[in-house]
């Protein structure tokens, strides 16, 4: 019998954060890899998603998404950074970010269309871009005055005639970066000269730190028609099991979004589209002190992987840390991580898996700071056996 699984999908199998999340469980490993919350979100919130389901919330919804919730997205769009999004025709109900990504992608790009993205990068685009026959094209970010950033004119370099998108995530997982205004404008400048689509995830939107402000790309002179935002509520309201995102965009490209989405999972999940409609209008002030929080976390684990003998970049935003293991002697990201188990009974995720150029992050890993106080000071003190 032939290979069943097709060619272009080949590379991808069982994702790092699979991997990495069984080797917690199988090792009793603390996990620092996977990102997400060991809290819930704002408890007003969960109950309305109960209260929906007890209203009898519970068949199809319309498959752009509820209505409420379609409108509390124009309202939070509107009211946090002026951007006008019509609900009923721009603004698009998805699972999560994921699937809005994967659905722009193979909604917007013919097989053999190029996709730019920033390396490192989230894994599913890969695989979205695959999954559409095109080819990914990757500029690489690297570490510079304390963040990472990209070459402007690597990036300029790196379109071609068969260019068709720029895949761009702001705040960025898994470096911490947040796109400043000079960074987003030559992307902008870059897709209006050569004509391109720009795909923006915005997932981190609201956790930014130390007053580092977010700026959608959308926002910029000529961008808001020529761009795909994505978000959802998993992250800005640490409920990422309940995969509820949308897609912001122009009616034409909202259309061709759904017109592949319908096919996927055509709609979920009412009753937690109900919940985060009201998340949206009334519980920010929650995720304010979330934010506090978090930025308070990431001093935490950035103060303590120190002292245990990583040097550590500052993230302006995510859940992330990103640290050289180098001053500990260790030169290669994935072969510590998968020892790091029986090392120090902690699990993180090794960077380099998320480039085309796996040896320009070999010696960088990624710890995960959205835990309980509690974790993290065990994780830290486990951590120091490395240097011991």
């Amino acid at each position: 019998m032939t290979e069943p699984l097709v060619s272009r999908m080949r590379a991808f199998g069982t994702t790092i954060f699979a991997e990495m999340s069984a080797l917690a469980v199988q090792t009793g490993s603390i996990n620092l890899g996977q990102g997400f919350p060991d809290t819930d979100g704002p408890a007003a919130m969960l109950d309305r998603a109960v209260e929906a389901i007890g209203a009898g919330a519970n068949q199809y919804p319309p498959g752009p998404g509820v209505p409420d919730l379609r409108q509390a997205v124009s309202e939070h769009r509107a009211a946090h950074y002026g951007l006008s999004y019509d609900p009923a025709g721009e603004i698009l109900v998805t699972v999560g970010a994921t699937e809005a990504i994967a659905a722009s992608v193979l909604a917007l790009c013919e097989p053999g269309d190029e996709v730019i993205a920033f390396e490192p990068y989230y894994d599913s685009y890969a695989a979205s871009i695959a999954l559409a026959q095109a080819r990914l094209v990757a500029v690489t970010m690297r570490p510079r005055d304390g963040r990472f950033t990209f070459d402007p004119d690597e990036l300029r370099a790196a379109v071609t005639p068969r260019t068709r998108a720029i895949l761009v995530n702001s705040p960025h997982n898994p470096t911490g970066t947040v796109f400043t205004r000079e960074e987003l404008t030559v992307i902008a400048e870059l897709c209006q000269e050569r004509g391109l689509i720009a795909v923006t995830d915005e997932v981190y939107e609201h956790l930014t730190f130390d007053g580092v402000e977010h700026i959608p790309l959308a926002t910029l002179p000529g961008m808001r028609e020529r761009t795909v935002t994505i978000s959802s509520a998993g992250k800005t309201f640490s409920v990422t099991g309940w995969k509820t995102g949308w897609v912001c965009a122009p009616p034409g490209l909202v259309t061709a979004v759904q017109t592949v989405k319908q096919f996927l999972t055509f709609t979920a999940s009412a009753p937690w589209q109900l919940a985060v409609a009201y998340a949206l209008r009334h519980e920010l002030e929650w995720v304010a002190a979330l934010r506090a929080g978090l930025q308070d976390k990431r001093d935490r684990l950035m103060e303590g992987l120190a002292a245990a003998g990583f040097s550590v970049l500052k993230p302006a935003g995510t859940y992330f840390v990103q640290t050289d293991i180098r001053p500990l002697g260790f030169e290669d990201g994935l072969e510590l991580t998968r020892r790091l188990p029986d090392l120090a009974g902690v699990v993180a995720i090794p960077t380099q898996v998320f480039y085309d150029h796996p040896e320009r992050g070999r010696h960088f890993v990624r710890f995960a700071f959205c835990k309980k106080d509690e974790v993290i000071d065990e994780a830290v003190t486990r951590l120091k056996r490395l240097s011991s």
